[in-house]
């Protein structure tokens, strides 16, 4: 019986239905297949359906453009031709099976007679089911359907064969434990711990998207668990693993890995966000300390911040993500120093270091108070209320967004008979330090303080 689920996704999107047809006129064998199976079966939208078929990349080419449909040859080389409909893309694949060389994970690409075979090299059951359209039938050699039931994780065959093949399906399944909640079997467990190694032959790039969308699923910390429990993380971020900080029986410490798992389950999903939540206390290890009978951790959130930076440099993320997770996790300590009271100056500064980050802060902030007494929670989030009041009324005050000196560098050149330069840098600093920690000033004011810097360099 093919899920209503399923069928809704069909009316709602008749286009597949059309290209379904298309295929079966001409002659051929075609199925939806994979995620958009899945999601389908699941609720969940999708914009992007793969389908199967039995035509070459040149029959599928022929058909489309027959039928209208522009298409692309990107993928054409692995038996895959894409057309894009509106804001979706279909790729339709020739049955294939795939064979692994023990030293890459890209396949031999060798094409296939059936669909079974061609659903047997997906990565899990859930995966390998296909859907004919065009008579309304569910195809489930694997049982995926089955395990969607019960949200588990399973492999078509030997999960040890699977991972081993292609060990990117690994970190998959990490990623499907975040994004859909479901519950890896102990045979991939099993199999993951004993082709660890494996994953050393996958590219960095591959790695990152991965955990980049493990960390953006709704079940983040349960993912995590999975990847740093397998062992995974060990060789792609051992950072974590250092988190299971020993805790002291004399001298106690909330427990740094689970405290951070709650925190990154808190934030809003979007990848600055979660990945400020994991890396925030990542320099706990390195500063732990105990005085006068406490555990102390100074400075880790300027060392965690380096740490961050270091880590997403060899993941490979981009520079303007990397700039922003390290500053949330140099300043998710700020805030808390408006409990000893808060200056406009303060205030000012605050807004202007959080710049367009300052939702981001504020929420890795909040999600940070984990504590279990329920005086203290209060007490936390009551000064944090404060706080953000306090910006408001400053951000209303003053318009920090537009916030300049009232000389230009232009005319500090021109004043002091200066090229563009480090020496007009170091004047126009020391004007902004002087906007910030004094409000707005008068154009006097500035001069003479310019005058002041200009003698002493």
């Amino acid at each position: 019986m093919v899920p209503t689920t399923l069928i809704k996704t069909l009316d709602e999107k008749p286009f597949l239905k059309k290209v379904s047809s298309s295929y079966a006129e001409a002659g051929f064998e075609i199925y939806l297949v994979g995620g958009a199976v899945r999601d389908g079966i699941l609720g969940i939208e999708t914009n992007d359906f793969d389908f199967t078929t039995n035509a070459s990349p040149e029959e599928s080419l022929k058909l489309l453009h027959k039928n209208g449909y522009k298409t692309t040859e990107i993928g054409k080389a692995f038996g895959t031709v894409e057309t894009r409909i509106e804001e979706y893309s279909l790729h339709i694949t020739t049955y294939r099976e795939d064979t692994y060389d023990k030293d890459s994970r890209k396949p031999e690409i060798k094409t296939s007679k059936d669909l079974d075979t061609d659903l047997s090299r997906r990565d899990f059951t859930v995966n390998a089911i296909a859907y004919d359209i065009n008579i309304n039938k569910i195809i489930d050699p694997y049982s995926g359907m089955k395990d969607l039931s019960k949200g588990i994780i399973r492999t078509p065959d030997s999960p040890h064969i699977s991972f081993s093949d292609d060990p990117l399906r690994m970190l998959r399944a990490c990623r499907f434990i975040s994004t859909h909640g479901f519950t890896p079997n102990n045979d991939i467990f099993e199999a993951i711990s004993k082709n660890l190694e494996r994953i050393e032959i996958v590219s960095i790039e591959r790695i990152r998207d991965e955990i980049t969308k493990l960390l953006t699923g709704e079940n983040p910390s349960l993912g995590l668990k999975a990847f740093v429990e397998s062992g995974l993380s060990q060789l792609i971020m051992p950072e974590l693993n250092e988190l299971k900080i020993e805790v002291d029986p004399e001298h106690h410490h909330k427990d740094v890995y689970e405290h951070t798992m709650v925190v990154v389950d808190r934030v809003s999903p979007t990848l600055i966000s979660r990945m400020s939540a994991l890396l925030h206390d990542i320099g706990k290890p390195k500063t732990k300390g105990i005085e006068n009978g406490k555990v102390h951790f100074r400075h880790h959130e300027v060392v965690g911040s380096k740490m961050s930076k270091g880590i997403m440099k060899r993941l490979k993320y981009d520079k303007n993500t990397i700039n922003n997770v390290a500053l949330l996790v140099e300043n998710h300590l700020r805030p808390h120093t408006f409990k000893m009271g808060w200056t406009d100056s303060a205030v000012r500064r605050y807004i202007i270091d959080a710049g367009d980050l300052m939702i981001e802060l504020n929420e890795l902030v909040r999600a940070d108070i984990t504590t279990k007494n329920k005086e203290k929670y209060e007490e936390i989030n009551k000064y944090l209320d404060e706080m953000e009041e306090r910006i408001k009324e400053v951000n209303e005050k003053e318009e920090l967004s537009k916030l300049r000196p009232p000389i230009s560098g232009n005319e500090i050149m021109e004043m002091f008979s200066l090229k563009p330069g480090p020496d007009v840098g170091k004047i126009m600093k020391a004007l902004y330090e002087q906007r910030i920690n004094d409000g707005e000033v008068s154009k006097e004011e500035a001069t003479k303080l310019a005058e002041e810097v200009y003698k002493k360099l």
